[in-house]
């Protein structure tokens, strides 16, 4: 698999392709956490939308239950009255297995609400839904992708974690 490390203007061209995808408007975007948060904040600005929920899901680390029948983990979750009646932009930055996605978009179609999903990249390969894809995606990838973000703790990469302070 090979590593692609995308610049902070890499991301922008990604996101704005993105944008011209969407069916606007929305009444919110739910940026998955990790993720999900700055891209969701990208088309938060540039769709003018002020309610921006966050999401924060996690699964199973047991190999065993890996899969599309492990259940979810709703660490942190809007309230159903905050979903309920409205249209909902759910924004990751990768769909892999789609798990994630998936089940948050579950959780707001139970509480009422009207999810459409949304993921800078695609891995079709590797999606434990070959039935389903996000709603909208800015690029189909098998690549291992690095965000800007994440080079905060890439220690093998450009910014290191634990900056070296010069001598006095």
């Amino acid at each position: 698999m090979k590593h692609v490390y995308l610049s902070w203007h890499d991301l922008e061209e990604l996101v704005s392709a993105l944008f011209f995808k969407l069916n606007a408007p929305y009444d919110a975007i739910l940026a998955i956490s990790r993720g999900g948060i700055i891209p969701g904040g990208m088309l938060a600005e540039a769709l003018r939308i002020k309610n921006v929920l966050t999401a924060a899901v996690l699964f199973s680390e047991n190999p065993s239950s890996i899969g599309p029948i492990s259940w979810p983990r709703f660490v942190q979750f809007p309230d159903d009255d905050l979903l309920v009646g409205r249209k909902i932009l759910v924004i990751d930055n990768l769909w892999n297995q789609g798990r994630s996605v998936i089940a948050a978009k579950g959780r707001i179609e139970a509480a009422g609400g009207y999810p459409e999903t949304a993921v800078v990249h695609w891995r079709p390969s590797s999606s434990a839904f070959p039935d389903d894809a996000p709603d909208y995606y800015a690029a189909i990838t098998e690549d291992f992708i690095h965000y800007p973000w994440q080079r905060l703790d890439d220690s093998d990469y450009r910014i290191l974690a634990q900056p070296v302070m010069p001598l006095s």
